[in-house]
């Protein structure tokens, strides 16, 4: 066993522990760890595209929170379609004996945890969105769920640490182009459809004008 192939079972194994001595918490960390995360996730993207829209160019603020949306989509099935399956790891509680586990035991790969991986997405996005508010609190919600991920005993401190990376690094790395598409794709929205309020909080004049 490698050193950090050690650290990891260690470290894992740590809060493995205190997840045994804090019993009061499991009905919380299993419901939050398991989808009430993701749904606070969700909830604060939606935030930030109602707020996008009353900002003073709407195209492209929107179009930060819809590739930090999108981005997060796409970064979560390469990771769970094709990095889990090509890196092949197995999950903790199978290679561990006497663990605790407080989720539906499943025969999937465990690296890099999907949940961290959304959560590191949707983070950098509504960072790079520049709501530093609503970001800040999906920092705080993003990382006790990568957390919490470990606390149910779905996957190792490694797994978590390389989902957010991973999510957070390629929403990052492709958002100049997707922003650049996505705000074009918002103006024809705004001036072109019915559905301008998708874009813009309120219709003006200058909404509905159509693109040269």
């Amino acid at each position: 066993m490698g050193e950090l192939e050690y650290l990891n079972t260690a470290w894992y194994l740590a809060v493995n522990h205190f997840a045994r001595a804090t019993a009061w918490a499991h009905g919380f960390m299993s419901n939050y760890a398991h989808f009430v995360g993701l749904g606070l996730l969700a909830l604060l993207l939606l935030v930030a595209w109602w707020l996008s829209r009353y900002r003073a160019d709407p195209d492209r603020e929107v179009a930060k929170v819809l590739w930090a949306a999108g981005g997060t989509v796409i970064a979560w099935a390469i990771a769970h379609y094709a990095l889990k399956p090509w890196i092949a790891e197995r999950r903790p509680y199978i290679r561990l004996h006497g663990v605790e586990v407080l989720l539906t035991k499943t025969t999937g790969f465990s690296f890099p945890s999907g949940h961290a991986t959304i959560a590191g997405a949707v983070i950098v996005g509504l960072w790079m969105a520049r709501h530093k508010i609503v970001a800040a609190i999906a920092t705080l919600a993003g990382v006790l769920l990568a957390f919490g991920r470990v606390y149910v005993g779905m996957h190792y401190p490694g797994d978590v640490v390389g989902g957010l990376i991973f999510g957070g690094v390629f929403v990052a790395a492709l958002a100049p182009f997707d922003i650049r598409l996505l705000t074009s794709l918002d103006r024809f929205i705004r001036t072109r459809t019915p559905f301008w309020f998708l874009v813009r909080s309120g219709q003006t004049n200058e909404a509905r004008t159509p693109v040269s």
